[in-house]
């Protein structure tokens, strides 16, 4: 069993109600959303109509040769969203992904690309081997981070 993770709303609460000029020079950009701006922290494409901030990320700030950020974006307001283990969001499962096994030194040890309806299977055959630590998931077409993936204790 697995748990995908959203980002923290706390992360970006500290954006809420900054001007457009104040966001742009933290190297923030302001979108309005088409509908196709998955939030990482409500899981969720941003409906139509909607702010979405577009800011870097750091995603694996591991001390190793994999220390990593990317573009991400994050909805105004957004809420977390908490899967229930096992639950993959509909943000995750209707993209290409790339998806990362890093070991407990936060070092790569496995990766593949599948489409997102299909990560299921590929979670549970990284997690099967005992030095995988957690997983990565991004959308594979931008490189974007999409969620971060742990194992249930049970």
């Amino acid at each position: 069993m697995f748990q995908i993770h959203p980002l923290p709303a706390t992360s970006f609460s500290q954006l809420e109600g900054l001007s457009d000029a104040d966001l742009a020079a933290q190297n923030i950009q302001v979108h309005i959303s088409d509908g196709g701006f998955p939030c990482r922290v409500s899981l969720e494409d941003v409906v139509e109509g909607e702010r979405v901030f577009l800011l870097n990320f750091e995603h694996q700030p591991g001390e190793t040769p994999y220390r990593a950020s990317h573009a991400i974006f994050v909805k105004e307001g957004a809420e977390e969203s908490h899967p229930a283990p096992g639950a993959i969001p509909a943000s995750i499962t209707s993209r290409l992904l790339s998806v990362r096994a890093f070991n407990a030194r936060h070092e790569m040890i496995d990766a593949d690309i599948i489409e997102g309806a299909d990560v299921s299977d590929l979670i549970g055959r990284f997690f099967e081997n005992p030095e995988v630590e957690y997983i990565h998931m991004h959308y594979a077409r931008r490189g974007c981070y999409a969620a971060k993936v742990t194992r249930v204790v049970q």
